[in-house]
């Protein structure tokens, strides 16, 4: 990796036009198993470039997960479409894809699809939909960087995949992104919303659509570049360790590793290792006060996700004065939107330990176990504190 910064750095090009940039991102297309890959300043706006090259326009309905980063939304918003949620299934808190069609309507125009914790969905079922509605599929592949559900990698199932390459990421720029397709028509648009709005092939200073200045450093394209090759590796650590961790909360009451191997994924990223938590067997120790002391005993367990529709920058869209109204009039209320497993999850039951733990070492998993069990035998004291 240091050779190629030093190349980046000899070369003085360090922008639009840099070689390690399009050498990245043939590389990644070749990864993922897609004919392209445009690359991007990161994973918000590689919702965005996909957005606008499906052409998803205001007032347009994204049907998405509500237990994921705002970064999933805020495109939607920022684009003026409406998003709409469909709650999580409580088997692996991704997209229940057996209520998609519930929350279609004559408005809709795209289905984002979350692969949580580098879990994927189950694309067969959301492309068929799409086919079904006529609606573009745009796979948020933020957390599930070489994921695959039934031998095709995440990204290369819908229309465009978007990647974010931040610094919580399995692969990492500090900050960046990327958006693949099999589509020459949505490789053009994807090309032109990053890049000024210029056609691939056509003149530089030639804007025939709109776009703006989303496009990625080769800084950022060399630090890529050299971890595509260690992707696969990394994956099947975590992997190993995250199936271990798993086996042994089977001794653990209360707590459960969720889709760590679950049917249909031949591949699974494991950017977080997602849990259930039942407080009942921790002689009623909440969910927060059980995280409070994992934390304490040195395991570096996070919360989750609010309910995306609670988050105030939602109820601020809400009130944008060309929004408020299509909401009246359409009958959407975030402020009385209801999900009640994702509620569930991010409430009471759901929390989550990072990737970076996986990459330890068996002792490391034994150890988290270990933690929990402690804290199991004494809930009482705990709660009481």
């Amino acid at each position: 990796m240091m050779e190629s910064l030093k190349k980046v750095w000899e070369s003085t090009e360090w922008g639009v036009g840099a070689p390690v940039i399009d050498e990245f991102e043939q590389c990644w297309a070749e990864y993922i198993g897609v004919p392209y890959a445009g690359s991007c300043v990161n994973g918000t706006e590689a919702i965005t470039v996909a957005l606008r090259a499906t052409g998803v326009q205001q007032g347009d309905e994204v049907i998405t997960s509500p237990y994921t980063f705002i970064g999933t939304i805020t495109p939607i918003m920022t684009l003026g479409a409406i998003p709409r949620f469909v709650d999580i299934s409580p088997d692996n808190y991704l997209i229940d894809t057996g209520r998609i069609e519930e929350a279609i309507n004559e408005h809709t125009r795209a289905i984002i699809p979350v692969h949580l914790a580098g879990c994927p969905v189950d694309m067969e079922k959301v492309c068929a939909i799409a086919e079904k509605h006529n609606l573009a599929v745009i796979e948020d592949c933020a957390q599930a960087h070489g994921a695959e559900w039934k031998g095709r990698k995440a990204g290369a199932w819908g229309h465009t995949g978007t990647f974010s390459f931040q610094t919580s990421k399995n692969m990492s720029s500090g900050e960046g992104g990327a958006v693949t397709t099999r589509e020459p028509g949505l490789a053009d648009g994807i090309f032109a919303a990053k890049n000024c709005g210029r056609l691939r092939g056509g003149v530089w200073y030639g804007h025939e659509h709109f776009g703006t200045n989303l496009r990625l450093s080769a800084w950022q394209a060399a630090l890529l570049l050299g971890q595509i090759g260690d992707l696969e590796a990394e994956n099947n650590k975590r992997h190993e360790n995250a199936i271990y961790l798993d086996s042994l909360l089977d001794s653990v009451e209360g707590v459960d590793a969720v889709a760590v191997n679950p049917e249909g994924v031949t591949h699974h990223a494991h950017h977080l290792v997602l849990f259930h938590y039942e407080s009942e067997k921790f002689d009623g120790l909440d969910r927060n006060e059980f995280c409070k002391a994992c934390r304490a005993e040195g395991i570096p367990v996070g919360e989750g996700y609010v309910p995306i529709y609670r988050q105030g920058s939602v109820s601020e869209f809400s009130n944008w004065n060309y929004i408020k109204p299509v909401l009246e009039q359409r009958g959407i209320d975030y402020s009385k939107e209801m999900c009640p497993v994702a509620e569930r999850i991010s409430g009471s039951e759901g929390f989550w330990i990072h990737m970076g733990v996986l990459l330890g070492s068996k002792s490391d998993m034994e150890a988290i176990a270990e933690g929990f069990e402690k804290i199991r035998r004494n809930a009482s004291l705990l709660k009481n504190q």
